[in-house]
């Protein structure tokens, strides 16, 4: 058995429309003259809300104001985002053998939201979100306090679409796994020298099958 965590946004949830979508009609609000675009999430070194806000020219004082707009942006959507296609049948694959919990930078209000709409929220077994206290490294420790106490760094795993994913995955010493479907390029991804890297939802079956 090993402890999967799943980033949310780019790895589970089809955000990237949403984000370019929030993100830009936030600055607008806020007076920001800045074009949102996917290269904005690609150049990230922290992929989070507050580093996206700055990424997008917002004012360092507004950009608490930022993260909160686009927050209440995805709780107010009339139906969760979309889930990648084939990843709902391998979240309950990987369920029956495995702990999965979801480490996040957005709430873990949306994210049960999206658990409940696709019919895997009895897969996950903790949702740690931008909500809850502490950085992601902080969260992926508590998590493998609460579920994998005893197992190896091999049996603990992050699934992660963002170089500070891996990044966090390294300082908590547990293994990395980068998806190549998510917000950030390939390219990107492979500059953080991930354990693992998987190119579908498919390949991640096999990859935790062999472990």
């Amino acid at each position: 058995m090993s402890l999967i965590l799943f980033d949310f946004d780019g790895v589970l949830a089809d955000t990237l429309g949403d984000l370019l979508q929030f993100g830009q009609e936030v600055c607008d609000e806020l007076g920001v003259k800045h074009t949102a675009t996917q290269d904005d999430l690609n150049s990230l070194e922290v992929m989070s809300f507050a580093t996206y806000g700055i990424q997008l020219e917002v004012p360092v004082h507004l950009v608490d104001e930022f993260v909160r707009r686009c927050l209440e942006r995805f709780a107010e959507k009339k139906s969760p985002p979309a889930i990648f296609d084939g990843l709902a049948e391998v979240v309950h694959k990987l369920a029956l053998k495995n702990d999965l919990a979801v480490v996040t930078g957005n709430s873990t209000q949306n994210v049960n939201a999206f658990l409940a709409e696709h019919g895997i929220v009895d897969c996950i077994r903790a949702v740690y979100g931008v909500d809850q206290p502490g950085s992601k490294v902080q969260k992926i420790s508590l998590a493998r306090e609460q579920f994998s106490a005893g197992m190896k760094r091999d049996s603990v795993f992050m699934v992660g679409d963002s170089l500070s994913d891996i990044r966090a995955a390294k300082e908590a010493s547990i293994q990395s796994v980068a998806v190549a479907w998510g917000h950030q390029s390939l390219s990107r991804l492979m500059s953080g020298e991930p354990d693992h890297v998987v190119h579908s939802p498919q390949e991640l079956l096999e990859l935790f099958a062999g472990m």
